[in-house]
């Protein structure tokens, strides 16, 4: 049974989603303008705003900066006690406002005209101050806010939100914003690690595991338990990969009841194991390793030994 405030908050939901599939009407020609004069652009988005606005033009900046368009952002009520100074000759402004008939937007626009910056409306009224004076309209209307009094901006807010998100998403196409570019800007925490951490920062920092074949049952046993990674590489005498024993393997071992005296390190190994190369992202190597249900990759190459990379090693640098 739906609850009254379960109610309201799927009439939020409902009215929100329509709102933001209302914008599809509004992706004209201006819409396409809009991009191409920031891609064309030498200067940057200067973004500015009043109230909620202001707060959604924030977070348009932040999305813009991250996948490679350059943005500021300026408040409108401060732009007009000298922060106007921000704009430069190359920039583009973007002056986001429901109603486009603020005050403080009004003394904004008039200042942004005599610098001849391009200037984009983002605005819910096309028949405001903003959208007549503006070059080019991004139109963002909403029939009804989500607010029981249709006050509170709430679709309005959010239709602006996801048509910036639009117009980054454009910008990123149309720049050939790809996967390494968007590391770049994105060093520190989990994604940035799953983009720019490879193989090679990890494996180096573990032990190295190795025997030959002709090794015996104790001499596996002893490096297995000495360098700690659950598992060793089998080498010939020019340090090429012949295969694998793990601790898992020692256990299926023993659980067959045979005679343990001549067993030798060829005998244990597995032939042709799974590996990668030290150059690969080290989420690839846990994806490898959760599709094989494994907790180490050998990491080799051009069939040469180099070490191993080990499940916790992408634990501890917070991959999973």
């Amino acid at each position: 049974m739906i609850t009254p405030l379960q109610q309201i908050a799927l009439r939020t939901i409902e009215l929100e989603s329509q709102s933001i599939g209302g914008l599809s009407r509004f992706i004209n020609e201006d819409f396409e303008k809009a991009v191409q004069a920031i891609a064309n652009s030498k200067g940057r988005t200067v973004i500015s705003g009043i109230g909620k606005s202001a707060v959604i033009a924030q977070k348009i900046v932040a999305t813009l900066n991250s996948t490679g368009t350059p943005a500021i952002f300026m408040h409108a009520a401060d732009a007009i006690h000298g922060d106007i100074g921000i704009v430069q000759q190359e920039d583009v402004v973007i002056i986001i406002s429901k109603s486009g008939e603020s005050p403080e937007i009004k003394v904004l626009i008039p200042l942004i005209k005599n610098f001849k910056n391009i200037l984009i409306g983002m605005v819910g009224s096309i028949d405001s101050y903003l959208a007549k004076q503006s070059d080019i309209i991004l139109n963002t209307t909403v029939e009804q806010e989500a607010c029981p009094n249709n006050l509170a901006p709430t679709s309005s807010t959010t239709a602006q939100l996801v048509m910036g998100d639009a117009l980054a998403v454009c910008l990123m196409e149309l720049k050939g914003f790809n996967s390494e570019d968007f590391a770049k800007f994105h060093p520190g925490g989990t994604l940035g690690k799953k983009l720019y951490l490879r193989v090679a920062d990890l494996y180096i920092k573990n032990e190295r595991p190795q025997l030959t074949p002709d090794k015996s049952l104790k001499e596996v046993i002893v490096e297995i338990s000495a360098k700690r990674l659950g598992a060793t590489a089998v080498v010939d005498n020019n340090n090429n990969l012949l295969g694998v024993i793990t601790d898992g393997d020692l256990r299926r071992m023993l659980e067959k009841n045979i005679s343990l005296d001549k067993i030798a390190a060829a005998d244990l190994m597995t032939k042709a194991p799974k590996t990668i190369g030290a150059e690969q992202l080290a989420v690839t190597a846990l994806d490898i390793m959760r599709k094989k249900s494994i907790t180490q990759l050998v990491v080799t190459d051009q069939g040469k030994y180099l070490g191993f990379i080990h499940l916790h090693d992408l634990i501890r640098e917070g991959l999973i």
